[in-house]
């Protein structure tokens, strides 16, 4: 079998060593390879780049994960998710700064980065990661068909990591809704039981659904938030444009994974990991 890859993009910041840590916790017991990308815009910018990179490696090669410095000539916005596809890579993991960092890799600016790749992401902030991995993954779910996708990726970091997974959807008025949420509970407890993944639902309140997926992640002290990257307005209205956005930037410092949905054939099929 190839050995598995993750990329992590990396600005010589305290942000993208927490973003490189999470990545050589999450590849060491996969025993996956760890590309370190630096992307610059000019030529006489390489070398010291590579210099910079070089200390990276050595700052971090005590884990015993294999780790590959690259420094590619272009932009953040293309070349991450090239890169990555090039490396046939599993997850990227990159570090957000808030209002501030390498070009603004604000909110937004990361869920553009995200958007041009088919590469699931992991978004960190300065949240360290624990030492067992992801032990609880909060999925927040809606009526996107899509949501397989995110159903299959997250079976898969929970069944290396042993975690629980907890699915979260909005209290809907609506019979209509609410039948749907409930049919949704059920797809994910079938999916979920037939992998041996220890699941649990909750309904939290609709309103401002996406400060109560953080605020419900803060209160089973999660260590990842798992969404699908959709982009356009939801069946749920709760889910608004600002949604991802609030998600990866959120206050609790949770770390977010973030999905694209890619067309996919066959029941709950799943590309991480694979």
């Amino acid at each position: 079998m190839n050995k598995k890859t993750f990329i992590v993009p990396h600005d010589f910041t305290e942000i993208a060593d927490n973003a490189l840590e999470h990545a050589i916790r999450t590849a060491a017991p996969l025993g996956a390879k760890v590309y370190i990308l630096h992307v610059v815009a000019k030529d006489k910018s390489i070398t010291e780049a590579e210099e910079n990179l070089a200390k990276v490696v050595k700052k971090f090669d005590h884990f015993g994960v294999e780790l590959l410095p690259c420094v590619r000539l272009g932009n953040i916005f293309d070349d991450i998710g090239d890169f990555a596809k090039e490396h046939h890579a599993e997850l990227i993991f990159m570090g957000t700064h808030g209002a501030h960092g390498w070009q603004h890799i604000t909110g937004s600016h990361a869920l553009k980065v995200v958007i041009n790749s088919d590469i699931p992401f992991i978004i960190v902030q300065d949240k360290k990661v624990k030492l067992d991995g992801f032990k609880n993954i909060v999925v927040p779910m809606d009526l996107h068909k899509e949501t397989k996708q995110k159903l299959a990726m997250v079976s898969n970091l929970a069944t290396y990591f042993n975690s629980k997974v907890h699915v979260v959807t909005p209290d809907e008025t609506d019979e209509f809704l609410k039948h749907h949420v409930q049919a949704n509970i059920q797809f994910a407890k079938r999916f979920f039981a037939e992998r041996n993944v220890e699941m649990e639902s909750a309904i939290i309140p609709g309103s401002g659904f996406d400060k109560e997926v953080v605020k419900y992640g803060v209160s089973i002290d999660a260590d990842l938030i798992a969404i699908m990257n959709m982009n356009r307005s939801s069946f749920f209205s709760a889910i608004t444009a600002n949604y991802e956005q609030y998600i990866i930037t959120n206050d609790a410092k949770i770390p977010v994974l973030v999905i694209n949905p890619v067309e996919m054939g066959g029941y709950g099929q799943s590309i991480l990991f694979s």
